[in-house]
């Protein structure tokens, strides 16, 4: 097992943001965790992190126990993120952002060859690589924020929200794009309420609701749910085509 999250619960406060919350990713897998704003999606990503502290439970990575390890410790291990609403370095160029990522290596070699790897799935940065990453469009600054998560040559990558503040079309095209990552080996925790591209990007999922884990399974199992397709599946044709292209 890559991750297993096991019965955490998470406090801000005296306030529950995670209770008991366990789920588990598989080597190569592509999972996603589904839910409203507010359910404690992004809570579980920076506890995964080691960004925001668990009051009860464990976390195993690669059979070592990291609850309670140092975020870049965490990164030197193989967990990166992708965060919500993408937290570059405005007045930092294209490339001192994506150089950013790898911080943590000292693989020169490495680090360069991942470094034309993320110019070459990314065209547009290579051509912008001098400009400053505050003047790029979401679309491109999205790239960016992805491309920097890959420069710490992660096992695991946690993608927050990747569809925030995204044209239709751009997120559409979020779907390929997250799976041609993690055909190349990566394994993916995708945290959204963008259920179409959650669902389309992923083969196993969880409902998460208040901070709790309400429904859990593959994606085809999920898409049954009565409770998942009151709250999030208006459009099940989109769905199902983009399914139907997968096979």
């Amino acid at each position: 097992m890559l991750l297993s999250v096991k019965g955490i619960t998470v406090h801000y406060g005296e306030a529950i943001a995670l209770e008991s919350v366990s789920l588990e990713i598989v080597e190569g897998s592509c999972v996603t965790v589904i839910g409203a704003n507010g359910a404690g999606k992004s809570t579980l990503i920076q506890t995964i992190s080691g960004l925001v502290p668990i009051t009860q439970g464990e976390i195993w990575f690669l059979d070592k126990r990291i609850d309670g390890m140092a975020a870049h410790e965490l990164v030197k291990l193989g967990i990166a993120q992708v965060p919500e609403g993408r937290r570059l370095f405005p007045d930092l160029t294209v490339l001192e952002n994506l150089k950013l990522g790898s911080s943590v290596r000292n693989d020169r070699a490495g680090i360069t060859q991942d470094l034309e790897e993320v110019l070459e799935r990314f065209p547009i940065l290579r051509e912008r690589r001098n400009q400053k990453a505050g003047t790029l469009s979401g679309g491109e600054q999205q790239m960016l924020a992805i491309g920097r998560g890959l420069m710490a040559r992660p096992k695991l990558l946690l993608m927050d929200e990747p569809s925030l503040g995204l044209s239709p079309l751009l997120v559409s095209e979020l779907i390929p794009l997250i799976r041609s990552i993690n055909e190349r080996g990566i394994s993916i925790m995708l945290a959204e309420q963008n259920v179409s591209l959650a669902f389309g990007a992923s083969s196993r999922g969880y409902l998460l609701q208040l901070g709790k884990v309400i429904i859990e399974g593959n994606v085809d199992d999920l898409q049954k749910s009565e409770i998942v397709k009151r709250a999030y599946l208006g459009g099940l044709s989109s769905y199902r085509a983009k399914r139907s292209s997968r096979k």
